[in-house]
């Protein structure tokens, strides 16, 4: 089974063309990001595969702006990972990504966690800043209000944002940021 989600971006001015497939590991998720941010025109392809437990296992993320292409990868081999092939102790049993242009990550630690309604959880994942072109390990904050409402923030008070999601987890709205336009299912 699979499905194809479309998101806008209203920071980014963004459309994502989002494919997540069932697989007999967990789900393969490829992405399209085409972008407009700061005056220069952005297209960000990235595949992910987690395990049944929505674990990241390994990641490729690919932007090119300008004639410009950067690849980062990055593998989760039992709980280290490698960064572009180099082991980082830095992301030791981090068990999420966060991908700055994306709300597809947020859905990682919401099915992930399968928190309470009023249950709060902070988590550790590895930021990937696109625009900053930075890879950090970074404290968030899940909280999860009813089964399709959860606060997002970041540990450090920068950042907070309601979301809302549907009955899978998959973002539909993130205020200021992102809005679900389609989601279609095939098999």
């Amino acid at each position: 089974m699979q499905k194809n989600i479309i998101w806008t971006g209203k920071l980014y001015n963004s459309i994502e063309n989002c494919l997540l497939a069932n697989t007999s590991e967990g789900y393969d998720i490829t992405s399209t990001i085409s972008a407009k941010y700061d005056n220069r025109v952005y297209k960000i392809d990235y595949h992910l595969r987690v395990n049944e437990n929505w674990e990241t296992t390994f990641a490729s993320i690919q932007t090119e702006s300008d004639n410009a292409v950067e690849v980062i990868t990055l593998e989760n081999r039992d709980g280290k990972y490698l960064l572009n092939g180099e082991y980082n102790a830095g992301f030791d049993n981090v068990s999420d990504i966060d991908i700055s242009v994306t709300p597809f990550t947020n859905t990682l630690p919401i099915n992930r966690l399968k928190l309470n309604d009023n249950q709060r959880q902070v988590i550790e994942v590895i930021y990937f800043d696109i625009f900053e072109k930075e890879v950090k390990p970074v404290r968030q904050i899940y909280t999860r209000l009813t089964a399709v409402q959860y606060v997002f923030e970041n540990y450090d008070g920068s950042f907070k944002s309601n979301l809302v999601v549907d009955e899978e987890g998959l973002v539909v709205e993130y205020p200021e940021l992102f809005e679900m336009v389609s989601k279609r299912q095939s098999n």
